[in-house]
């Protein structure tokens, strides 16, 4: 699962990160430390008229091009691996349009009994930009509005993430974004698929937060220092 994410890394920073042309406009994404699952995400893409890589801002929850409504992005925000090639809902994104989701970490919630949880931050040793595996699409409204859409590709957790949570997203390092963008002529489903593996535990680092991160309406800095526990 990945609903929940920050990213306060400036857009200069991406774009060189990932390395896209300077040529490319940069779109306007403000600082979020409390991203919700259908907020506004940026995306890395190959373009399909001059075939570079562009810096996108959609939406989180794929909306598939025969969708009759747009609620069917509540239910997209992750594609699981296993079934990627399969679902109607992401198998012709997954032949043609795939991505590279850019976020600094995500959070999820260790369960505490009963109803009880509490919050953990999830990022890369030394910081750094995840690129986690994603899916774009674009949907036309019945009304003629069009809507850019993505969902964030998840596989089983590593042992880390596995204390909190039985999935977690997919990040793919840098050596894979070339296959994963279709830059390279990977032909074969099950050698996309083989992309898709947990992260190494041992480049990651999870840290409890606090509560208030719960609540889409907060959003600050704060919200990701780390929190002492009883």
């Amino acid at each position: 699962m990945c609903g929940r994410a920050r990213l306060s890394t400036d857009f200069s920073e991406i774009r060189i990160a990932f390395r896209i042309p300077p040529e490319r406009p940069t779109p306007n994404f403000a600082p979020t430390w409390n991203l919700a699952p259908t907020d506004p995400i940026p995306i890395v893409r190959r373009d399909r008229d001059d075939r570079l890589r562009r810096l996108d801002v959609v939406r989180g929850g794929l909306i598939p091009y025969w969708a009759k409504d747009i609620k069917i992005g509540y239910s997209t925000i992750n594609a699981r691996c296993e079934d990627i090639d399969k679902k109607p809902a992401f198998r012709e994104a997954f032949r043609r349009r795939r991505c590279l989701v850019a976020l600094d970490g995500f959070y999820e919630w260790k369960k505490l009994g009963g109803k009880d949880k509490q919050p953990y931050a999830i990022a890369l040793k030394g910081g750094g930009l995840m690129a986690m595996a994603g899916l774009w699409e674009t949907w036309h409204s019945p009304a003629g509005e069009t809507v850019h859409s993505a969902a964030i590709v998840t596989c089983a957790p590593n042992p880390l993430v596995a204390e909190l949570h039985d999935r977690m997203p997919v990040i793919l390092p840098p050596p894979a974004w070339p296959a994963w963008l279709g830059e390279e002529n990977v032909d074969r489903p099950e050698a996309l698929k083989a992309l898709l593996a947990p992260y190494p535990a041992d480049d990651m680092l999870m840290w409890p937060v606090d509560r208030r991160v719960g609540n889409v309406r907060n959003n600050a800095a704060a919200l990701i220092e780390p929190l002492a526990l009883a």
